[in-house]
């Protein structure tokens, strides 16, 4: 197998220009379907990845959420089943770490495929199987599945992969961050050995890497932006605050007459609920998601919080995955988190759609690293407010606007970061797992 390695610096230079759905090469149905859905002109990452995946290739592109990169992978999917013939076998394949991200990639493939005469199901976990073998039974063109699920349904011989000719693994590096990584490498072994296959990832952590080398065949890298930078349209603030007053914090600020809409994320699941109460106690319409609350209680969530019936929504990193809702005016990072590149997908979430948000950072003194480690990343100082009260008397360095940053160059696809050795895996992996079971 050869594996095209792009040199430091390749990924993500040159522009794209401006271009309509339909010189993408897509066929008319898809068009038409898209620009009911509102959109004309694609983003970046659809203009870039479209072209490539309809040729047939195996494609590696570096996306975030919120850069339209679920329709980059789902238009040419659609059109690969359209063009060819039914089976009672799925004949695609879309791996996605979360329930919600598998149920809103659901979504989108019946609004793409609205003109065209295809079946897909949409499988995860947390609710019943039955209805699901038979939606598998009745025949399907496009499979959409979380791992466990999916290898609870090939273990009872209840989903065959013998005919996917393409397969997705949509969000890998979050898959990596699950755990969920054995889980994938085994359904891959139960896909045809000749396939595409499109990897779809934020961040490309080393693990990911050897799996792509394994999995692909001369891919094509694409990447949308070479730094992760957050759009110039979400004012950014940092309120140095003792641990301790962090929820009080938070009372006051969301009393705020411009606060509307607002995501507030934790580290923990534990976290998440004391944040939920405390608000609730102040006047707040307040939910939770997180790995431990039911498939029933999140989507309940999410739809409340949609149709304005909740307004502040709690989630961990993990659950917050696919949330894609418009009009959140304010995010929230009520604790720091430990992966800086998370910073950028949290804030990410408001300023959709050319609007403008507000991203709130709410820092204790024992989290300056956390803060510095975010401020190298976006290659800028984030501009402190001390709200009367609340500053921790302990700690000034928190409440002095530090030195600006100096950018940091764009990490090589491949390889460890510069300077630095790999982690031993046993180090790594445990510390992993304990983060991903407090964070689900």
């Amino acid at each position: 197998m050869t594996y095209w390695r792009p040199a430091r610096g390749e990924c993500g230079l040159g522009s794209t220009t401006q271009m309509t759905f339909s010189e993408l090469g897509l066929r008319p149905e898809l068009v038409r379907a898209v620009t009911d859905a509102g959109y004309t002109i694609p983003t970046p990452i659809q203009a870039r990845a479209v072209p490539v995946a309809l040729d047939g290739k195996d494609l590696i592109a570096c996306a975030q959420t919120g850069t339209g990169k679920t329709a980059a992978f789902l238009l040419p999917i659609l059109q690969h089943l359209a063009a060819g013939r039914r089976g009672r076998h799925p004949r695609a394949l879309i791996v996605t770490p979360t329930r919600e991200l598998a149920a809103q990639i659901g979504e989108m493939a019946t609004v793409y495929g609205a003109h065209l005469r295809l079946r897909s199901t949409v499988i995860f976990g947390g609710v019943g199987m039955e209805p699901q073998t038979r939606r598998l039974r009745n025949g399907l063109d496009l499979l959409i599945a979380t791992p466990g699920r999916l290898l609870d349904h090939l273990g009872r011989g209840q989903a065959h992969l013998g005919q996917v000719a393409v397969m997705v693994l949509d969000e890998a590096d979050r898959m990596l961050d699950m755990g969920f990584l054995p889980d994938v490498r085994r359904i891959l072994g139960k896909l045809p050995a000749k396939r595409q296959n499109l990897f779809y990832s934020a961040t490309m952590p080393d693990e990911i890497e050897d799996l792509i080398r394994r999995t692909t065949h001369n891919p094509t890298m694409v990447e949308v932006t070479r730094r992760a930078t957050p759009v110039s349209t979400i004012s950014q603030v940092v309120h140095p605050v003792a641990m301790l007053r962090k929820k009080d914090l938070l009372v006051s600020l969301l009393q705020r007459p411009d606060v509307g809409h607002t995501l507030v994320f934790t580290r923990t699941k534990a976290r998440a609920n004391q944040v939920a109460k405390r608000l609730e106690q102040s006047g707040r319409r307040v939910a939770a998601i997180h790995g431990n609350k039911s498939q029933t209680a999140r989507t309940r969530a999410l739809a409340g919080f949609r149709a304005g019936s909740i307004d502040t929504l709690i989630a961990t990193d993990i659950a917050a995955r696919g949330l894609d809702v418009d009009g959140i005016s304010h995010v929230v990072n009520f604790d720091l988190p430990h992966v800086p590149e998370d910073y950028v997908h949290r804030i990410g979430r408001t300023a959709r759609a050319g609007t403008s948000g507000h991203a709130i950072s709410l820092a204790a003194p024992e989290e300056r690293p956390q803060l510095a480690a975010i401020e190298r990343l976006v290659g800028k100082a984030i501009p402190r407010e001390e709200v009367e009260g609340f500053t921790p008397a302990n700690d000034s360095t928190l409440s002095r606007q530090p030195p600006q940053s100096t950018p940091q160059s764009p990490r090589p696809y491949l390889g460890h970061r510069s300077g630095s050795a790999p982690a031993p895996e046993s180090k790594t992996r445990h510390s992993r797992r304990r983060r991903r079971r407090a964070a689900a």
